[in-house]
């Protein structure tokens, strides 16, 4: 079927081809004219050339996001939140997966050749050559993660040192005086800082004992290999804090295949607060890393950037929160931080009504 162009839109509403376009393009027009014209856009089916509106406009309305794991929850809320604010502006947003560090360059580059307006990206890898292609893209952009203050990029950070303060303070309130981090790979931006900021954290408590371990990957399945040494040791820790919910539901995966009981014999923290973490059983306590208010952010910090390029660049930083679960402590879900709620018992849910 042919497609169904602006000037067959212009005969059947009665007016001329540039009055149509002007209705059809929300430019000035007479409210009589745009509904003249949007009904006959409606009845022939017209569809508008994207294309040729980009030319126009000098604007594709297309944003870029950029993500390491398309699949990991905490990236799908982030994304959820980009979109929500980014449809409200007009914009469409289009998701790009990186892997490597290598493939980050690629896609910033590629993104960079009239694809999209601005971009996204949350690299898991931060190298010089990433920053070289950022200091060269022709388009607006926002990290999402930690690059070099001296890079003066617009970014939206997470806390992780706080993440790992409050989950080390908690195991140790807890009366955990054994710890095992149990990270992804290290030499990723997320794994570093929270490496650091377990240190940190452990350094604080004189009575604590702490070992580290490195899971190859940010997984359930890495993560449930990377336990099963730190599980069947015979210095078995009490806890195991893990770099992230992936790795911590891997964690609790191969206690149960053990026999371990959690808490009892090993308690087991996440990071992120991903809507797994409230569904498994036990529930795993996990730090709320503010993945919604962090992808809202960067969308909004994105569209600033494209109405006043001129402007100075924004940092934020995101505070997290510790949101407790049955995985450290035997009880109803209790949450710490605004960022949480706790959920009802069966007996309050029962004398609720």
């Amino acid at each position: 079927m042919a497609r169904v162009t602006i000037v067959q839109v212009a005969e059947r509403a009665g007016v001329s081809t540039a009055s149509a376009s002007r209705a059809l393009n929300g430019l000035i027009a007479s409210a009589e004219t745009v509904e003249k014209v949007m009904q006959a856009a409606r009845e022939l089916g017209y569809v508008a050339d994207a294309t040729a509106q980009s030319l126009k406009r000098g604007k594709t309305l297309q944003l870029g996001y950029a993500v390491a794991d398309i699949g990991n929850p905490v990236y799908v809320e982030i994304m959820s939140a980009i979109e929500r604010v980014v449809q409200a502006s007009g914009y469409r947003l289009i998701i790009s997966s990186t892997g490597t560090a290598s493939s980050s360059v690629d896609v910033v580059r590629d993104l960079s050749r009239g694809l999209v307006d601005g971009m996204i990206l949350s690299p898991l890898r931060v190298t010089d050559d990433l920053i070289a292609a950022l200091e060269a893209a022709p388009i607006p952009f926002v990290v999402l993660g930690r690059v070099p203050d001296s890079a003066g990029f617009d970014a939206v950070r997470a806390d992780s040192s706080t993440a790992m303060r409050l989950v080390v303070e908690h195991l140790a309130a807890e009366g955990r005086r054994s710890l095992a981090f149990l990270n992804g790979p290290a030499d990723t931006t997320p794994g570093a800082l929270r490496l650091e900021g377990f240190r940190a954290a452990v350094a604080m408590h004189a009575d604590v004992r702490s070992r580290l371990a490195e899971a190859a990957d940010f997984t359930i399945t890495a993560g449930y290999e990377a336990a099963m040494p730190l599980l069947t040791a015979a210095d078995r820790p009490d806890a195991i804090v893990a770099a992230n919910d992936l790795i911590g539901l891997g964690v609790l995966r191969a206690a149960e295949d053990l026999g371990l009981s959690v808490p009892s014999d090993v308690a087991v923290t996440g990071i992120d607060d991903t809507e797994l973490a409230a569904v498994v059983r036990p529930g795993l306590t996990s730090v709320d890393l503010g993945a919604d208010a962090r992808g809202a952010a960067a969308a909004e910090m994105l569209l600033a950037r494209i109405a006043d390029p001129s402007r100075p660049a924004h940092v934020l930083t995101v505070t997290p929160s510790l949101v407790v679960r049955g995985s450290t402590v035997p009880q109803r879900p209790v949450a710490l931080g605004s960022a949480a709620l706790a959920t009802p018992t069966d007996e309050e849910e029962r004398t609720a009504g």
